[in-house]
């Protein structure tokens, strides 16, 4: 049996990606590899996002060249974002890369890598359109409790910092009913909690002709039982209306939790940008969604030192975050990205200045986010149990979960057995700036079918392989990506 690992940078929908990849190679017969040794196959899923996206990929091409040369047979594949960008690039500079594939075509992987094997030679296929929706192939999720589903792909928006829309195609929206079915689908294995993805997750419907499609698709999905939480990501400001709220606020299991992109509190660098809002409007949304739900967080996305920014567009910037009061912020430096008009603007911001300005930023967030968990002392709130959130657990004797806002709590061990998917009851002690500590005892324990389905999972043994996959096939929620920009690429 082949064993296989699969690299993930970049987004939420890079790591749903993923888990269709690693569930065509299962059906193609790899099986996931240990910690010990080179596996058989390495593919990184890449993103274009961010500057060092190539040299952090070539690097790690870089190391695995001696364990391709010692390791007779091994296969390296590139695809995602960055594969559909450079293309033939990545071959005349890796030559010893045997695959590389865009994000239209993840499906071909396993028949590529064969067809890498027989010939001798690295095969390259981009495609400039979706060929098959990327949920209707096989899948090995990370969660037994939680799973992303995505609802679109692709992006029609034009923001001129941003060269996803090029990669990733035309929004493409799936049909309702088999949004829901899917849904059904993991509920009946166990899943608990889904986040609905899209790059611009509150457009859908505008493929379907339907406006309010997105808060129908809400409603409907909260009628699902058995589904206790449902999250979605990243919604933008443009298409974020008044029937999203009030379907947010009716509808008991979709959390009161939103992550809307920012990027500037500037009006001259929105309209610089190519974003189709304003101050006023964003700052409009955040009232409107704290009148219908005072207990939301809500998380955004800001880039400092877009080409043209003065002081004075900054500290816009600063003075929307002041007004908005976000529970955390994922804060970028400008990064310029060939392909995009903002890589071709007048009015490069020094990287000194930029700093300084980040820097600035980064602190305001920082002060804000603490006084606003320090306002969750004393609450008592359900705790989904999560697996790997804590990096201190085994030495503190705590556990690790998301709160319904999707805050991160760390809890006292209870004396019953807590498995990842069950749900605890607690009440919240302490808060620091990224997380909160419930030191009492735990109030309630709440054993889960989702909790039933991750031990499930840990005791099940390794499936037994399928076989070659030759021919085409007919790729928690998990944690949150820290370094995810906006949860869903580039964070529109």
């Amino acid at each position: 049996m082949k064993s296989y690992k699969v690299v993930t940078y970049g987004c939420q929908m890079n790591v749903h990606d993923s888990e269709r990849l690693s569930g065509l190679l299962e059906d193609a017969g790899y099986v996931k590899a240990t910690s010990d040794g080179d596996p058989d196959l390495v593919v990184f899923n890449t993103c274009a996002v961010r500057e060092n996206a190539d040299n952090k990929l070539y690097g790690n091409l870089g190391q695995l060249a001696p364990a391709k040369t010692r390791h007779k047979g091994m296969q390296i594949a590139v695809g995602g974002c960055l594969a559909q960008k450079d293309r033939d690039t990545i071959v005349r500079k890796a030559p010893w890369v045997d695959v590389v594939f865009g994000t239209h075509n993840i499906g071909h992987l396993p028949a590529l890598l064969e067809r890498a094997r027989i010939e001798q030679q690295a095969q390259v296929e981009i495609l400039e359109s979706l060929e098959t929706f990327p949920s209707t192939l096989p899948t090995r999720r990370e969660s037994a409790y939680a799973a992303w589903v995505a609802i679109s792909v692709g992006c029609n928006n034009t923001c001129t910092f941003c060269i996803v829309p090029a990669l990733r195609g035309k929004e493409e929206d799936r049909r309702p009913g088999d949004v829901l079915a899917e849904i059904e689908a993991l509920v009946g294995e166990g899943v608990i909690e889904v986040t609905l993805l899209g790059q611009n997750v509150n457009a859908y419907g505008s493929d379907l002709g339907d406006r309010e499609a997105f808060s129908k698709l809400l409603r409907a999905a909260g009628q699902i039982e058995g589904l206790e939480r449902i999250r979605f990501t990243s919604p933008h400001p443009r298409d974020f209306t008044d029937d999203v709220i009030a379907a947010m606020a009716e509808t008991p299991n979709v959390m009161h939790q939103l992550h809307m992109p920012l990027q500037s509190g500037s009006d001259t660098m929105l309209k610089a940008m190519r974003r189709s809002y304003r101050q006023e409007r964003f700052l409009g949304i955040i009232r409107k969604v704290r009148e219908a739900m005072p207990d939301a967080a809500i998380s955004t996305d800001i880039i400092v030192g877009f080409p043209g920014e003065t002081e004075e567009d900054f500290e816009q910037t600063m003075h929307t975050v002041r007004e908005a009061r976000f529970a955390n912020a994922f804060t970028f430096q400008y990064s310029k990205r060939p392909g995009t008009p903002a890589a071709e603007m007048d009015g490069q911001i020094p990287k000194a200045v930029v700093q300084e300005r980040y820097n600035r930023l980064i602190a305001l967030q920082e002060e804000i986010s603490w006084e606003e968990n320090k306002k969750q002392v004393g609450r008592t709130l359900e705790i989904l149990v999560a697996e790997g959130e804590g990096k201190k657990d085994d030495r503190t004797d705590r556990l690790s979960g998301r709160a319904p806002d999707n805050r991160l709590v760390h809890f006292t061990r209870p004396a019953s057995p807590v498995r990842p998917g069950d749900v605890v009851t607690v009440e919240i002690t302490y808060a620091a700036p990224h997380h909160l500590l419930a030191e009492g005892p735990t109030l309630v324990v709440r054993r889960t079918r989702a909790g039933d389905a991750w031990e499930k999972r840990q005791a099940a043994p390794a499936a037994k392989p399928a076989g070659v996959l030759l021919g085409l096939p007919g790729i928690g929620a998990p944690a949150p990506l820290a370094a995810a920009p906006g949860g869903a690429c580039c964070g529109d």
